[in-house]
Formats: structure tokens, C-alpha cells, sequence
């Protein structure tokens, strides 16, 4: 027997045989599932994700197992909320486990519990376009030198101007 799933079109719930997502119905959406052709990803992993050595030795250790070790560990800890989000008084959950000073800036602290926090997307996107202004990491960025900020509460501020 074929394995099957429901149709990932909103209110449909029309079986289709794997490895499709959506029904005859909505054949039409298929089409964003389709993944990138060989060159783009080549691409994009030398160009954009392994620039460099740096950056390369910095993805490769998001691989290991003493990250996804300490990343469960920081998310168990903290109860998957966002301690941006809890810092400013709300509650929400995160699934990020983020470096609170980023690696590109601190490679030694890149394994230290200390310097993880557990972050919500939104909260995740708008620290990392902080770090970039602040730090200066990024793709075409200089590393500035400034110290660094290791406080969730003092990077809210910061990032709301305060």
C-alpha cells in the first residue's frame, strides 16, 4: 500500500500518495516544493554559507554532536520560551537555540551555555539584523571592535533603541 498524506492546501483534506503535497485539485501549488537545481545550491553553500574558512569551520560545527547536544540542552532548560520575548514581558515559544554574542565574534564561547538563549523567530531576525549594525558580521561585513553585549535584557534595549 502507498504511503499517503493530506493535501497541504488550506481547508483541503484530499489524500495524495507521498512523495506529492498537494491533490489534483491543487496541482498548481506543487511547483514551491520543487527544490533548487544542483548549481543554485552549489552556489549558494560556497558563495553565501561557506564564504570562507570561518565560515565553514562555523557551519560545520552546527553538525556535530556536542551543538545538538548543548542546543537540547539550552532548550530544556529554558522551557522553549523566547528570552527575548520573556524579557520584555511576554510569552512566547522559541525553537532557536541562538548564540546571545555571536560566533563569528566570540569562536570560543561558541559552546559555552552561557551564551545560548532559546529565541522565536521574529526575535531570532530582528537580533540578527541588530548583530550585523552592532558587531558588524554578516556576508561583506568587517567585524567591528566593540564590546560585547552578553545580557538578553541589555540587547532588547539596545535593539529598541532605549
Amino acid at each position: 500500500m502507498a504511503r499517503v498524506r493530506r493535501c497541504k492546501a488550506s481547508g483541503c483534506f484530499n489524500m495524495v500518495e507521498l512523495p506529492k503535497h498537494y491533490c489534483a485539485k491543487h496541482a498548481e501549488q506543487e511547483r514551491v516544493y520543487i527544490p533548487r537545481d544542483k548549481q543554485a545550491m552549489h552556489r549558494y553553500n560556497t558563495v553565501t554559507r561557506n564564504r570562507d574558512d570561518n565560515k565553514r569551520g562555523q557551519y560545520n560545527f552546527y553538525r556535530t554532536k556536542q551543538w545538538v547536544e548543548l542546543r537540547q540542552r539550552v532548550l530544556d532548560e529554558q522551557h522553549y520560551l523566547c528570552q527575548y520575548c520573556k524579557a520584555d514581558g511576554r510569552v512566547s515559544v522559541g525553537k532557536i537555540a541562538d548564540h546571545i554574542v555571536p560566533m563569528e565574534f566570540a569562536p570560543n564561547d561558541k559552546a559555552n551555555v552561557d551564551n545560548i538563549a532559546v529565541t522565536c523567530s521574529r526575535c531570532h531576525t530582528i537580533k540578527t539584523k541588530w548583530e550585523q549594525g552592532y558587531y558588524g558580521t554578516g556576508q561583506d561585513n568587517v567585524l567591528k571592535r566593540v564590546s560585547p553585549v552578553k545580557s538578553v535584557a541589555m540587547i532588547n534595549r539596545l535593539m529598541k533603541g532605549k
